[in-house]
């Protein structure tokens, strides 16, 4: 099959939404974006399945030098998943591994204080919950959310990307409730490269958007 890259993340979130149309109108469902590139795919998400918004914070533990190369990844509420198989290859040493997790903890916290604005964490018990990136390569940081996510409860967990590696789509399948990966291309290569426009989402865009996802109306709901 052959995969035309999507215009930008906005463009990217209304397709991906056209594949979640069973969830949408529906009480218990709640969007979890993962910051910054997939809360303006999420947005779109949230806008056509009538559902609120929020974030799940995570950080990549990027190889020192080699950073796109993730060793683990953290969420919030002091979760941390190494990539063992990388580490040991690459002979990195426990007090490297806290010097990297040190630093992208305190950015955690920063961009919770950012972007959350103190409000408390959304509850998931008995909730539906579709997590949302740009796109999935390794699946790092993915993989720490939903097992943080896991710990919450949710009644069920759904992994929603608009692009992803082959593997690492098929991997997630064992891990969730549901995966839907609008399109898995082959070769893959990056996340990037199917995105016409794959430039950084800032802070002050997330911050916009959750501000325009809690000022959606909502639709009646039945």
């Amino acid at each position: 099959m052959q995969y035309e890259p999507y215009r930008d993340r906005a463009e990217a979130g209304r397709r991906l939404a056209e594949k979640l149309v069973a969830y949408a109108d529906r009480p218990d469902v709640l969007i979890l974006a993962l910051p910054r590139g997939g809360v303006p795919v999420a947005y779109e998400v949230a806008r056509a399945l009538n559902a609120p918004l929020d974030v799940m914070m995570v950080r990549k533990l990027g190889v020192p030098g080699h950073e796109e190369l993730a060793m683990g990844a953290i969420a919030s509420g002091g979760m941390r998943l190494l990539n063992e198989s990388v580490i040991h290859s690459l002979r990195i040493s426990p007090e490297v591994v806290d010097r990297v997790a040190k630093t992208e903890q305190a950015e955690l916290e920063r961009r919770e204080r950012e972007y959350r604005d103190d409000r408390p964490q959304p509850e998931l018990r008995e909730k539906t919950v579709i997590v949302v990136d740009d796109g999935l390569a390794t699946g790092a940081s993915m993989r720490v959310a939903v097992v943080a996510l896991r710990r919450r409860r949710p009644a069920r967990l759904v992994v929603a990307v608009p692009v992803a590696a082959a593997a690492t789509c098929a991997e997630f399948r064992h891990e969730v409730d549901e995966v839907v990966c609008s399109s898995t291309p082959e070769p893959f290569r990056a996340v990037g490269l199917w995105y016409e426009d794959f430039s950084q989402t800032t802070d002050a865009e997330v911050r916009e958007l959750l501000q325009r996802a809690d000022d959606l109306p909502r639709r009646t709901r039945t």
